[in-house]
């Protein structure tokens, strides 16, 4: 096992929905193929004085902010205080927790956002978990299937790690900092409390507590 990929080592879990789900596992691209389950067994059990059932998958907490102009695609659950802004493209299978911002012209698609989580700005992030506190500058997008269309491997630096997926967007600990217009390629992990510099193109394991800068320069924080 590669234990800085771990969920361990990446989040918090007191923070999310989905820590019942993630308790269970080791990696985070394995909880991908069970976000849709875990949404409606959710769903099914949030109380209706505190959500509010849009349709027949859709819970949308009491205090969230949802704009006439978004679209939400069930299954979704927004929770409490979040803000899913103007045109904001929300295609299913999205759990999204307290107190994020779903920006404008932003898509999600297959994700598990924790508390705390901005997208703010024209971001696509597919088939990706966000961890406590991530922050995507504007531009920034997760790129989840690779050009020849095959699995998705993580690569660690040392080895790849076999995943079994043809569609894995990014993994972003708990605080990750990702700069304007980064494009973070299949299968990319980023450990806590690291910054992207913007304009970066990312693959494979970024260490926590690092500045990005470009490929081959990666220091510690100080």
């Amino acid at each position: 096992m590669f234990k800085p990929a771990e969920i361990s080592s990446l989040f918090d879990l007191s923070h999310t929905m989905a820590a019942p789900l993630l308790r269970t596992l080791h990696y985070p691209w394995e909880a991908l193929p069970e976000i849709e389950k875990l949404i409606l067994q959710i769903g099914s059990t949030l109380p209706e004085d505190e959500y509010e059932r849009r349709s027949e998958t859709v819970w949308v907490h009491r205090t969230a902010v949802v704009f006439d102009s978004a679209y939400l695609h069930g299954p979704v659950i927004i929770g409490p205080r979040t803000e899913v802004r103007q045109c904001a493209f929300i295609r299913g299978k999205a759990l999204v927790g307290a107190d994020c911002v779903v920006g404008n012209s932003t898509e999600l698609k297959n994700v598990i956002l924790f508390d705390g989580v901005q997208v703010p700005h024209y971001n696509y992030v597919g088939d990706s978990i966000l961890g406590y506190k991530a922050h995507m500058g504007a531009g920034s997008i997760t790129s989840n299937i690779k050009s020849d269309k095959t699995n998705v491997r993580i690569s660690t630096g040392s080895e790849r790690i076999e995943t079994g997926l043809r569609k894995i967007g990014a993994v972003l600990g708990d605080h990750v900092e990702v700069g304007c217009n980064s494009v973070l390629n299949p299968g990319t992990i980023i450990g806590k409390e690291t910054t992207i510099y913007p304009l970066s193109m990312v693959r494979g394991f970024v260490p926590p507590q690092s500045i990005y800068k470009h490929a081959g320069e990666i220091v510690p924080r100080t």
